[in-house]
């Protein structure tokens, strides 16, 4: 399942780092693509759309709109 999710508070490759790890925890094999300039998140993933926002969330990040496809 992919999942794009908008994430207003992306500002720097920092951002993508501890997104990206924090996604893992929860998931090791997802494929996660960080777009800083776009502020968007992709993740093709195994794990519900809910795991994956609250990873984000931990992460201490927003979640403010998402298209699952």
């Amino acid at each position: 399942m992919a999942l794009k999710m908008t994430v207003p508070n992306i500002a720097c490759a920092d951002c993508v780092h501890s997104i990206t790890e924090s996604i893992r925890t929860v998931e090791p094999d997802a494929k996660v693509d960080v777009d800083v300039k776009a502020k968007t998140v992709t993740v093709e993933a195994q794990s519900s759309e809910e795991s994956i926002k609250q990873a984000i969330v931990a992460a201490g990040y927003t979640v403010e709109g998402y298209q699952a496809g």
